[in-house]
């Protein structure tokens, strides 16, 4: 799962044992190069999805990390696009991998934007919001979005019982509640806390328009069902 230019067990428990803040600062230097960036093939299917639905002059990316969304935004969108999160050292990688785009440090549930944005996305960051700071995420993108602005992100399927995925991540879950239960600082990361009926009611309440396509490049489920699906949450026109 990680390449030998990844981060070391001893890198992985320290960062662990961090803040989502502090960990994300020891971890940026090598974060590339974990299982925990977006694949590049859910990033492509998500910017073929996207592209049918532009124009769009400017993008941002909401807890951009290390930048892979950037790439994503960069190929949509025709004028500036900005990435904003609170770790100053996932910021710095960013900032290395698309110095043209713009950079800003700043909490996702207190976003500083106000209608300035066509497109905004985000990958793989829901987790580290509790259920209960979906709100304020989602207002404060919706805020930042001009009238008709689009807010898009890929959600996966949920796994089957019988999947091993599906164990895994939900061992993963209770180990993280029961470190947050016994150690200080929180490190919020959950896999299990974001399906997609609760994030489109959340959408909903913030004043979104949901709707959802499959991202039929990544495949099906035994059932039929499409692996993933991209939220398109649309803010209403003027």
């Amino acid at each position: 799962m990680f390449s030998s230019q990844g981060p070391s067990a001893r890198e992985l428990v320290v960062q662990a044992l961090s803040s989502v803040e502090h960990g994300y600062d020891l971890l940026a230097p090598k974060f590339d190069h974990t299982p925990f960036r977006t694949p590049d093939g859910i990033l492509d299917a998500t910017t073929d999805a996207l592209r049918p639905l532009g124009p769009f002059r400017h993008g941002l990316d909401v807890c951009c990390g290390t930048g892979a969304g950037l790439g994503v935004l960069e190929a949509l969108c025709q004028e500036r696009v900005t990435g904003v999160d609170f770790s100053a050292g996932m910021l710095a990688q960013a900032r290395a991998s698309h110095p043209d785009a713009h950079q800003v440090r700043a909490d996702a549930r207190a976003l500083p934007f106000v209608g300035a944005f066509d497109l905004a996305v985000t990958f793989g960051a829901l987790g580290h919001f509790l259920p209960a700071e979906r709100p304020s995420l989602f207002a404060g993108v919706y805020r930042a979005l001009r009238p008709g602005g689009l807010f898009a992100f890929p959600i996966g399927a949920p796994q089957p019982l019988t999947s091993g995925w599906y164990w895994a991540l939900l061992g993963f879950d209770v180990a993280m509640r029961v470190r947050n239960a016994v150690w200080r600082p929180p490190f919020v990361m959950y896999y299990r806390t974001c399906p997609l009926g609760a994030v489109s009611d959340d959408l909903t309440a913030a004043g979104f328009t949901v709707t959802t396509v499959p991202l039929k490049a990544l495949g099906r489920r035994d059932d039929g069902s499409p692996r993933y699906r991209l939220v398109l949450a649309r803010k209403a026109s003027a």
